[in-house]
């Protein structure tokens, strides 16, 4: 499941057409436009001096054609040695390789058996059922916290709160809800971020208190032919005004739905088929924070608690007096996983606001991104080879050296958590997105591991390659300004190192 969010954005409204979305999650989120080629500049390739070295300069030379910005660093896992090189000390723009760092430093900094931690309380007394009191979150920066998990069941979490409430014979609380999401800065969307794009599931906010990723399923189905369609939201969790003026017709020649979202008004225009299934999309929500506390007040209400008084966002629960009713944990590894094999921005963005917090004493972009500087410092990574602005790659500002790439992943790899580094990439052949195709025949299949990064002009292609030899390889294939195949390039540049390593 991939989503998003954002907060307060007034003047956002999203375009989404029937016929031309893909499936939330499935849907193109960057793309390397085609471009005319410029000049090409003359390519110096590095004297090829060992078979390796010989067979990757073609393919190195091919990947120059399409990227007037190209960058290659492969070093032998077991030595460090630099088995292949060009222009290995020019940072460019890596996009999602951008998670590599941010998981990295993260796991380091708070290591593989760190919990997120989220908090539920109360305060008051209970009387003939009814708490005479509140009822307090304490938000811990978990992003995890969905259906994903609980067999989409997103309302699961809540659930395991609910049955501890009845176990202490509450079944009403007559006061508020107190929501602490301090723990983060209140910024909740990247400056960097396109404008353009916030209300897609790739560009979530960024809360310290988060549900379901910050999106809403939004479901449309067609009515009565002539009548309004039917609109609703999965959870069903009253977070939007929705003004629904698109009608049901009889012909698909005739269908064109539209779904925006302005502010917290949804408006759902244009007409769909009566042959046309319910349409499903993940719209952002418009306050996370908002969004977890009415999820947890309609989960309550589906157990049959009922929640009598407000929300209240907080930066810290009022008053010391509050008794732990349940905690709700996840594991860092897992949360790494996600981030890796989904290239989930949003769970990216709350480790580096989460390593802000607890490295640098404030959940901000700015502190976070600052530990991971301080992080590639510490593994000798010069401060000229990289420029970092968020967790994700979503900013055109990330940028790296491939031998910065490749000195991280060496390093990661050293470590005890390597191998569980590794496992969290994508790999050649596996079934799910388009690693079901890349790298899927032998003897690639289940050798490469690796992270990909798109943006416009930018493909990105990092990680680990066991080749036919058994030597293990870290490497990093970076292309900005692309005017060509650039998956192609670098594939047939990983294949070499395979074939030939």
């Amino acid at each position: 499941m991939k989503r998003s969010g954002i907060k307060g954005n007034a003047t956002l409204a999203v375009l989404l057409v029937l016929a031309l979305l893909a499936p939330a999650g499935a849907a193109s989120r960057r793309s390397s436009h085609r471009r005319a080629a410029p000049p090409a500049p003359a390519l110096v390739l590095p004297e090829a001096t060992t078979p390796l070295a010989v067979a990757l300069s073609p393919e190195v030379q091919a990947a120059a054609r399409v990227s007037s910005a190209l960058g290659v660093h492969v070093v032998d896992l077991a030595s460090g040695q630099t088995v292949y090189a060009y222009q290995p000390d020019e940072p460019r723009i890596i996009a999602s390789n951008t998670k590599l760092l941010t998981t990295a430093a993260t796991l380091h900094a708070l290591g593989p058996g760190y919990f997120f931690e989220t908090r539920f309380l109360s305060r008051g007394a209970v009387r003939d059922g009814i708490l005479e009191g509140d009822l307090g979150v304490v938000g811990g920066g978990d992003p995890t916290i969905s259906g994903r998990a609980w067999d989409g069941d997103a309302f699961a979490v809540f659930r395991g709160w609910a049955r501890e409430l009845a176990a202490r014979g509450i079944r009403r609380v007559s006061g508020d809800l107190y929501l602490d999401g301090g723990l983060f800065e209140p910024l909740e969307v990247h400056p960097d971020w396109p404008r353009g794009q916030l209300a897609s599931w790739y560009e979530a906010p960024i809360a310290a208190l988060s549900f379901s990723d910050n999106c809403i399923l939004v479901r449309v189905s067609p009515g009565r032919p002539g009548g309004p369609v039917e609109v609703e939201t999965v959870p069903p969790v009253p977070v939007f005004r929705v003004d629904n003026t698109a009608r049901t017709v009889a012909s698909r020649r005739h269908g064109h739905l539209a779904i925006s979202r302005l502010g917290d008004l949804l408006r759902v225009a244009g007409a769909m088929s009566t042959a046309d299934g319910p349409f499903d999309t993940w719209i952002t929500v418009p306050d996370p924070v908002a969004y977890f506390g009415a999820a947890l007040r309609a989960a309550l209400a589906e157990e049959g608690i009922a929640l009598a008084g407000r929300l209240r966002p907080v930066d810290r629960l009022p008053g010391p007096v509050w008794e732990r009713v349940a905690v709700f944990r996840s594991d860092l590894l897992s949360a790494v996983e996600v981030c890796l094999k989904h290239s989930q921005n949003f769970y990216a963005e709350s480790m580096v606001k989460l390593l802000g917090a607890r490295r640098c004493g404030r959940g901000s972009w700015g502190e976070g991104v600052r530990a991971v500087g301080e992080y590639l410092g510490g593994l000798g990574v010069s401060a000229a080879a990289f420029r970092l602005a968020d967790g994700s790659g979503m900013s055109r500002q990330n940028q790296a050296a491939p031998r910065a790439l490749t000195t991280l992943l060496r390093a990661v790899y050293a470590t005890p958590e390597g191998a569980a580094f590794a496992q969290a990439l994508p790999y050649g052949g596996e079934a799910m997105g388009g690693w079901k195709r890349r790298f899927a025949a032998a003897p690639y299949r289940g050798n490469v591991w690796a992270k990909t990064g798109t943006l416009e002009g930018v493909s990105a292609l990092s990680g680990y390659a066991r080749a036919v030899s058994g030597r293990l390889y870290a490497f990093s294939v970076l292309l900005n300004r692309i005017h060509g195949d650039a998956h192609h390039a670098q594939d047939r540049i990983v294949m070499a190192l395979v074939d030939h390593g």
